[in-house]
């Protein structure tokens, strides 16, 4: 899918000049430019239009978390049918160990994880290997610090099919194995139920659920369900369930780890 620029507002005065430099710039392979402007001179909506004519997966980086939440509504109202994506720190807050030898005091490590960030950090990861090219990433320098391994992340991505036959729980082990924990009493993000040959999905990434519902060992139907209402907001022949967690790894990395431990 290409980016769709939407907005009620059209380049103007030196916009138009900028963005074709800026963009043949960046097709002749420049290593960096620089956009001057005053604050409020359009710079952001300038860029958005870079993008559109690059038309390819974007990152952008701001250096802290307030400025990083601006432009990733910014983007998002520009291109409301692209993914754009929102990847920071997921730490409310964080406090290192540390030990005080004049008191002899030892401080515990102490951290408390935002969810919403985690999950919009997770749908930005998902959205990348989705093999989508309209991809918009807006992040803090946050974004240099380990996720885990790609591929394997990758590796956990579990892909179902509508008529496909898939033993369901070989279906439930492969969600197991993707971090996903089963809870058939109360259904929180990265959780899945079991109720007969329905299973609800609520997914790690999005705000509703799904569900994968069985007719024997085939996959019978896929639907996107809001998780308060119920109503079924979308179906699908096909679908990728993405892991619930970043930092992922494969059985054979955690047989490879065993095994060096064993022998040193």
């Amino acid at each position: 899918m290409n980016f769709e620029l939407i907005s009620e507002y059209q380049p103007t005065g030196d916009q138009p000049e900028a963005i074709a430099q800026l963009t043949e710039g960046v097709l002749e392979g420049v290593p960096a430019q620089t956009l001057l402007g005053v604050t409020g001179s359009g710079k952001t909506f300038t860029i958005a239009n870079v993008i559109k004519n690059i038309n390819k997966p974007t990152l952008i980086l701001s250096h802290n978390k307030t400025l990083a939440a601006q432009l990733y509504g910014e983007f998002k109202s520009f291109f409301p049918n692209n993914a754009v994506e929102y990847y920071v720190s997921y730490y409310d807050y964080y406090q290192p160990e540390a030990y005080l030898p004049s008191s002899d005091t030892y401080i515990e490590k102490d951290l408390a994880i935002n969810e919403e960030i985690d999950k919009l950090r997770l749908a930005a990861t998902s959205a990348l290997l989705s093999g989508r090219k309209d991809v918009v990433v807006v992040s803090s320098v946050s974004c240099i610090y380990g996720m885990g391994n790609p591929s394997d992340f990758y590796d956990n991505v579990i892909e179902i099919k509508k008529g496909r036959l898939l033993d369901r729980n070989v279906f439930l082990r492969r969600l197991v194995d993707s971090l996903y924990v089963r809870n058939d009493m109360e259904l929180n993000r990265g959780n899945f139920r079991v109720k007969g040959d329905t299973v609800d999905i609520y997914l790690a990434y999005s705000d509703n659920l799904l569900r994968v519902m069985f007719w024997d060992d085939e996959i019978d139907a896929i639907e996107e369900i809001d998780p308060v209402s119920g109503i079924r907001l979308a179906t699908f022949d096909e679908y990728k369930i993405y892991p619930a967690n970043l930092f992922m790894t494969t059985k054979e990395s955690q047989l490879r780890l065993f095994i060096r431990l064993r022998t040193t």
